[in-house]
């Protein structure tokens, strides 16, 4: 893109039988074309040539023959060969000293090195500009075919530009999260209302994928399933009442605003702190009954119970979804309480891989945070509820069932152990 070989055109001779490449730039007149042809063939620079091509058509000699004949392989014809006579080559002398004077006289040299040094700057720009066309062409058709591909899946709820229904609640596989992620975006018409260059959001989201450590549980596919549970519940709800004028809180969005977006960026993200669990959802309880979308206390506190829900959402997935994302966030617990029992440090009761299952880990949990916190979401936007509640309550019956087979078992072992040791002393006694 812009590279200096895009100044350069590259031509094949056949010259006696053997193939001769010649290179000039683009800028070149006609008549240094046929100098450099003469050159190739050994003969004098102002020998007149024939160019022609492989079907022995004449061609005219000018910079755009690469662009018209690319790969052909030409042939230099002298149209007559002779020798400068001494007064032709005195002639010749005085045209090179005159010419030699005028290039020192107004800097024809340096005016041409300037010249040809703007038009290169100006095709790399041409070039880049082009490029971040077919970028976005690209980005459009990628987004197209995601969608269609969305569309031929038997669970999908992406139908048509007007009619949404509830969007796949799966997570894709890598790469297309982040095409996901571009659609999610334009989608949302955030790329065309805050102007976006859709070039640097592909590149931010690449380099948000590449910072993003690799962690059990909070990786960028984590951040990938919150995103797209956001962009689930935007939907659903209907949250685009925040992108018209009289609701929208970045109406007057401008340049010098960012430090107040960041403030708020950093609010949501302090938000999914579960130690502050109680208090936003206590807030959260205060407002919901006499909710007001006008109000920008309210609006933030909505937000950020939004963002805490789609942090902690993987059990509204669907089992085969969510239970991987249970044993990455046990796996990320342990290994955090196994370095804390090495340098003697207090072990939180949940990370304790003694003390934990799976059962024990998820029932509480959805019972006392998720559903509690998805149900009083459910009381300003009701459509939530089979969507997103009902799966949890499924999930709390299914970690139920799974904790009463494990109580089972361990009963079960616990007499066996018991009859072992009465078998054990029983036969022992009898030897005595």
């Amino acid at each position: 893109m812009g590279s200096a070989s895009s100044v350069y055109r590259v031509i094949y001779l056949d010259v006696d039988g053997r193939i001769q490449k010649v290179v000039f730039s683009r800028f070149c007149s006609p008549y240094d074309i046929k100098e450099l042809f003469c050159t190739a063939l050994g003969i004098p620079r102002n020998t007149t040539l024939s160019l022609l091509d492989s079907t022995g058509a004449m061609v005219s000699i000018d910079p755009t023959i690469v662009k018209w004949y690319e790969f052909e392989l030409f042939c230099v014809v002298p149209s007559y060969t002779f020798l400068p006579t001494d007064k032709e080559e005195l002639f010749q002398n005085v045209l090179t000293q005159v010419a030699e004077q005028f290039s020192r006289a107004f800097k024809i040299n340096e005016l041409e090195t300037e010249v040809t040094n703007r038009l290169v700057m100006l095709e790399k720009r041409v070039e880049l500009e082009g490029m971040k066309v077919e970028e976005i062409e690209k980005c459009h058709s990628d987004i197209k075919k995601l969608r269609e591909e969305m569309a031929s899946m038997n669970n999908s709820h992406f139908l048509d530009d007007k009619k949404k229904l509830t969007p796949r609640r799966d997570v894709p596989s890598y790469p297309k999260m982040l095409s996901c992620l571009e659609h999610m975006y334009n989608d949302l018409d955030l790329v065309k209302g805050f102007n976006m260059n859709p070039i640097t959001l592909k590149r931010w989201l690449l380099c948000i994928h590449d910072n993003y450590q690799v962690n059990p549980f909070h990786n960028f596919r984590h951040c990938f399933c919150v995103t797209q549970m956001m962009y689930s519940m935007i939907c659903l709800c209907s949250l685009q009442i925040f992108s018209q004028p009289d609701c929208n809180i970045f109406s007057t969005f401008d340049p010098e605003a960012f430090k107040q977006i960041r403030q708020g960026i950093n609010t949501l993200i302090l938000a999914t702190d579960m130690a502050r669990h109680g208090e936003i959802l206590d807030s959260f309880k205060h407002k919901v009954d006499s909710f007001d979308f006008s109000d920008e206390e309210h609006v933030t506190c909505l937000k950020m119970v939004l963002i805490k829900c789609c942090d902690i959402s993987n059990e509204v997935r669907p089992m085969e979804v969510a239970e991987p994302w249970v044993d990455c966030l046990l796996e990320e617990y342990f290994m955090q309480s196994d370095r804390e029992k090495a340098e003697s440090l207090p072990v939180a009761p949940f990370m304790d891989r003694e003390k934990v299952t799976k059962p024990t880990a998820q029932i509480g949990f959805i019972k006392f945070v998720l559903i509690p916190m998805f149900e009083t979401v459910m009381k300003l936007f009701p459509q939530i509820e089979e969507v997103m509640i009902q799966p949890l309550r499924e999930s709390r019956d299914r970690y139920e069932e799974l904790k009463q087979i494990d109580d089972a078992m361990n009963e079960v072992r616990h007499i066996c152990l018991c009859l072992i040791v009465f078998f054990e002393d029983t036969s022992a006694s009898c030897y005595v």
